[in-house]
């Protein structure tokens, strides 16, 4: 249930997103005034309003790996299949291509609109945009606190497969203990806070964590897995398609991650 609440927090989200499409001037105004601070747009003119279908950057390196991440569910799967009354594989695939095909629908709204309102100058973070036109605007912090609330009420379906994973790697052999418990939830939990004040550009997060565990376990995992347990021949169809999926996941994951470090490096 706290994931359909959460799904509406998101649904409002992209709604605002689709409004304020037409709140947003195109070309932006020369200068504008954001916490008393003046600064100066460089998406002012009409050629920066027109939409391009394709663009490749250093930032395409972000691409992937930010998409792999936001369709990364695989670890909540088995809390939501112990919930199901009557749980069943074929089941558990309908509430799977129902959530994932939800989440691509409101995913591609909000990203097209977030784009065709600031083209090539998009944020990192879609609601910091809206700051320098729509400053105290009543709809925008209204979507930041139900982003908020959407985000306390999907963090224990995340937590608890990571706690578990982690008692079980440090402490397997050991009987169930609150200390543990408890300390592993403080460990983690602070980690997750460290990073959301320390780390500047939410971007980072999404470019290092999708590149790395979410490629693998989209990509390289599951190829992996299924070559392992399959009886059919490698010259199949289907081993042939696992193994392409693992050369695309290893690709992915040391191009992404590697033009990120050099940008890293290269950027003052």
């Amino acid at each position: 249930y706290t994931s359909s609440i959460s799904f509406i927090f998101i649904l409002y989200f992209t709604v605002v997103v689709v409004v304020k499409k037409w709140s947003i001037p195109c070309p932006l105004p020369q200068n504008g005034t954001r916490l008393r601070e003046t600064f100066e747009v460089s998406n002012s003119s009409a050629s920066d309003c027109t939409p391009k279908l394709f663009v490749v950057s250093v930032k395409s390196a972000y691409a992937i790996p930010t998409m792999a991440f936001s369709f990364l569910c695989h670890t909540a799967i088995l809390p939501i299949y112990c919930e199901l009354q009557r749980p069943s594989k074929s089941k558990m695939q309908n509430i799977s291509n129902i959530g994932i095909g939800l989440s691509f629908l409101l995913y591609f709204i909000s990203a097209l609109f977030g784009y065709l309102t600031f083209y090539g100058h998009v944020k990192s973070e879609l609601l910091l945009g809206y700051d320098y036109y729509l400053l105290g605007d009543i709809m925008v912090m209204s979507v930041r606190v139900a982003i908020l609330l959407s985000v306390l009420l999907t963090v224990p379906l995340i937590h608890f497969p990571a706690r578990k994973a982690m008692i079980l790697l440090l402490f397997g052999g050991r009987s169930f203990s609150w200390r543990i418990h408890i300390i592993s939830t403080l460990i983690i939990l602070s980690v997750v806070l460290m990073l959301a004040i320390f780390v500047p550009d939410i971007r980072t997060v999404f470019g290092i964590v999708g590149s790395t565990t979410s490629t693998c376990l989209l990509f390289i995992f599951p190829g992996i897995f299924y070559l392992k347990i399959s009886r059919s021949s490698l010259k199949s169809v289907d081993s042939v398609g696992a193994l392409l999926l693992v050369i695309f996941g290893v690709m992915m994951g040391v191009i992404s991650l590697s033009t990120i470090i050099i940008t890293w490096i290269m950027t003052p």
